[in-house]
């Protein structure tokens, strides 16, 4: 073991002992570099038998796969350190409690709070499953591998432990001596092959045990949730049922199916079907009287695409849902996903925020997933059915999420939440695949600073930028500010947090900005530039998160400014009058 006050190859000074398993130490540590703090998780390589040599290599599995992924719900591997007898795996340090201490003291969890958490674990393994060339199934998801850090309505679920994670490729698997967790484990776990599904499998176990407070582990034969809790809504057990059928073909075949029905479960109750199968029967039976009003000529075709009008023109009237709903009647027509924007967009000037619920409701069914050639834009048909409608549907919603994603004073979580928006719009203008379209210009601005957070700020292990990168990143923050500052239609939510960004790169970035040559001046002119449009926005007296973010850019002011100067001295830069 690593003693107390230990310092690991000269940055991670360690502070105390926060987990163990069989073979490795989780220890809580400082950067002394950055004043920050991490996980370190201590692995032994004993080489006397061959399952530690397993479990080493496991570990190291997990965490080279773990440096590949790039997802808010997912720690990230910062450093890896190997002095031939221990492997040090620096990761990002989760604050908050697993679920199952949470079940363990306060017993089963209100269902709102499960749908919300069962929400987040779809987006995140979905972003998995959508992994190429291979999708990468998680196979041990339980209450044990979930932490819950206390933020927003029912808190940020991340997820941990990716020691029996596998790309899923058509291979042997009797390599690895772990298979999941019994209980949560899929039926074809204990077959040695498992898929997208099997982790569906496990997510249901996951709900059912947090639902009931009935742990899985213990062999109870299994019961549906509302056999042990008759509070629960139909909807919910609809659910669950489906994804823990034992035979695969029988779950959820998706997580973004799974997701669309979170997002909605009480549209799977007998009455709603049963409502809705009124509903059908009077409009066929308007139909059919139309049809023999109108006389001969009207073909079934017809009168199916008539139908087809009339149901999506009504799910327009019906509000969120009905929005959510009219995508599958005509998923390559924009209106539907204009609307909900409209609405969204109305939520956050009264709020301040998106929601992760509606987030991950418009995500689950704009499936966008990040592009990078042109013949993936190519290959979305929804997108290449009207395009210049779809890259403004893509830049509104990014442009929300970066500004207003709750939680978004995370900037990692507001760019992950962003980017592949911005970044699918910039792939298809670059290949002359869109014309111009509402907000063309300001989306290629947030691209680029999107991609340079993702490039140099967000990888902290990353090569400083190029004085080529550097001049491309001012010219882009001096664009946005262009484009923003007296725009009076631009939420004032959405200017301060672009104000609030260009102040923290400038500050982030000043020794790259000092070794690539910039004028001092000119650096402190665009900080001061952001600084005084933030100081002079009149805010209502009733948006306080405004007022915080308006104080929070005020506050850093000086501090960030002193020290921009002091890195451009430093280096012979020359001192200034900003």
């Amino acid at each position: 073991m690593t003693e107390i006050g230990a310092v690991i190859d000269g940055k991670y000074e360690i502070l105390t002992e926060i987990g163990r398993g069989g073979m490795s130490v989780v220890y809580l540590a400082m950067d002394k570099r950055l004043n920050k703090q991490w996980a370190v998780k201590e692995v032994r390589k004993r080489g006397t038998s061959k399952n530690d040599e397993i479990v080493v290599n496991s570990l190291m599995a997990e965490a080279n796969l773990i440096k590949r992924l790039d997802h808010p719900a997912f720690p990230r591997i910062v450093d890896i350190i190997d002095n031939g007898e221990t492997i040090y795996i620096v990761m990002d340090y989760i604050e908050g409690e697993s679920l199952d201490k949470i079940l363990l003291e306060h017993g089963p969890q209100p269902e709102k709070a499960v749908i919300n958490w069962a929400m987040q674990i779809c987006d995140a393994l979905n972003y998995l499953h959508s992994q190429k060339p291979h999708p990468i199934i998680y196979r041990d998801m339980k209450p044990g591998n979930l932490m819950l850090k206390p933020e927003g309505e029912f808190g940020i679920i991340k997820i941990i432990d990716f020691g029996i994670a596998r790309e899923f490729k058509d291979k042997n698997l009797a390599d690895t001596t772990v298979l999941g967790t019994r209980g949560y484990a899929s039926p074809e776990h204990y077959a040695g092959h498992t898929d997208v599904r099997s982790d569906i499998f496990s997510l249901g176990m996951t709900m059912h045990h947090l639902l009931t407070g009935v742990d899985p582990r213990k062999g109870e034969q299994y019961a549906s949730v509302r056999n042990w809790n008759p509070s629960l809504s139909e909807g919910i057990e609809i659910i669950v049922d489906k994804c823990t059928q034992p035979a695969p073909e029988n779950r959820y075949q998706s997580c973004s199916e799974l997701l669309q029905d979170l997002y909605h479960p009480e549209a799977l109750t007998k009455d709603f079907r049963r409502r809705q199968r009124g509903k059908l029967i009077a409009f066929l039976a308007a139909a059919g009287l139309s049809l023999v009003l109108l006389g001969a000529g009207f073909g079934l075709r017809a009168l199916g695409s008539q139908a087809q009008r009339s149901n999506y023109n009504q799910l327009l009237q019906q509000g969120t849902q009905g929005y959510l709903d009219a995508m599958d009647v005509f998923p390559n027509n924009p209106e539907a996903y204009e609307r909900l924007l409209d609405q969204y967009e109305e939520y956050i000037f009264a709020n301040d925020s998106l929601s992760q619920q509606d987030y991950a409701s418009f995500t689950g069914k704009y499936t966008l997933q990040v592009k990078s050639t042109a013949a993936d834009v190519r290959n979305d048909a929804r997108f290449m059915s009207d395009p210049e409608a779809f890259a403004e549907i893509n830049y509104r919603f990014g442009a929300m999420c970066f500004a207003n994603y709750e939680g978004g004073n995370n900037i990692r979580e507001q760019i992950n939440s962003s980017y592949r928006f911005f970044q699918f719009n910039h792939v298809a203008a670059e290949n002359d695949l869109v014309g111009d379209y509402n907000g063309s210009t300001i989306n290629e601005c947030y691209y680029q600073i999107c991609d340079f957070y993702k490039q140099y700020i967000l990888n902290q292990t990353a090569d400083g930028a190029s004085p080529e990168k550097m001049g491309q990143l001012i010219r882009n923050l001096n664009g946005l500010l262009d484009q923003i500052e007296p725009d009076p239609a631009a939420p004032n939510y959405e200017k301060l947090q672009l104000y609030k960004s260009i102040v923290q790169v400038l500050y982030n970035t000043r020794r790259d900005l000092a070794l690539s040559g910039f004028a001092q001046q000119d650096v402190t002119n665009l900080f001061n530039r952001a600084c005084d449009a933030a100081a002079a926005m009149e805010l209502s007296d009733s948006k306080a998160l405004q007022q915080q973010l308006q104080q929070e850019i005020l506050e850093h002011r000086e501090s960030y400014l002193t020290a921009i100067r002091s890195e451009f001295e430093s280096r012979g830069g020359g001192s200034d009058n900003g």
